[in-house]
């Protein structure tokens, strides 16, 4: 499979290491409110398996060690798009 790194273009998905869902960027920041346990318990386990695009977080291990949010079709593996996850994470905080 082909990752096309949105800085470096092409790369075989062996330089990358899966990490899983692109929802760990939303991590529970609040650890001293009353729900904390239970936010970061939905966090840390609860998780959808979505058959179909599904967004997910890639590590460039054996590159520039950078984040990618690789938004890929899990039953045919096919990517869709590649995005930075620091690109990715800003976005989301402009849009809160």
């Amino acid at each position: 499979m082909i990752i096309n790194h949105p800085l470096l273009g092409p790369r075989d998905s062996e330089e990358f290491v899966y990490l899983g869902s692109a929802d760990l960027i939303n991590r529970p920041t609040n650890w001293e409110s009353e729900e904390a346990a239970e936010d970061f318990y939905q966090y840390l386990y609860i998780r959808e398996n979505i058959a179909g695009d599904n967004r997910e977080l890639w590590y460039h291990e054996q590159g520039d060690q950078s984040w990618l949010v690789v938004t890929r079709c899990t039953l045919t593996h096919e990517i869709k798009s590649v995005e930075l996850a620091q690109d990715v994470s800003r976005a989301q905080g402009r849009s809160k």
